[in-house]
């Protein structure tokens, strides 16, 4: 596990409105710590979410991946996987994903998600698990 710590690191996380760059979510805290996100209830009315992520790698990584799985009340209802490939040591690099949300009358209301829904976000070299968290999800009428 020590290794694979070595291997890969999360420096920061944004979520942004992909229409207009207005950053709706941030976090430079250490992936492993982030428990809980604040995020403004707007969010779900996007068309579409960008997320960017930075991260370094120690070592090179030959097939880096993102598996991200969405829980309501502990049964998953969304899974994403999402391949960046190849990874050169000693590098950082910014991996931007764009999300397209779900048709207005198909979304769940705000009320009803927030502090239901649980992000799982797993970063794996090939099968081999780099780094993982859960964090619990809050829809709010600010961004914090």
């Amino acid at each position: 596990q020590w290794r694979m710590a070595l291997a890969f690191r999360v420096v920061s996380l944004k979520l942004l409105d992909d229409t207009t760059g207005e950053v709706m979510w941030a976090s430079s805290s250490d992936f492993a710590d982030i428990q809980e996100a604040h995020v403004p209830r707007r969010i779900l009315k996007c068309r579409r979410v960008s997320r960017e992520i930075i991260f370094t790698a120690g070592r090179a990584l030959q097939d880096l991946r993102l598996v991200q799985r969405v829980t309501l009340g502990g049964a998953c209802i969304e899974e994403w996987c999402f391949r960046f490939g190849l990874v050169t040591e000693r590098s950082t690099n910014t991996w931007q994903t764009v999300v397209k949300a779900a048709k207005e009358d198909e979304m769940m209301p705000a009320e009803m998600l927030s502090g239901n829904v649980s992000i799982e976000s797993a970063f794996y070299d090939g099968s081999a698990l780099l780094c993982r968290n859960a964090a619990l999800v809050f829809y709010d009428d600010a961004a914090h």
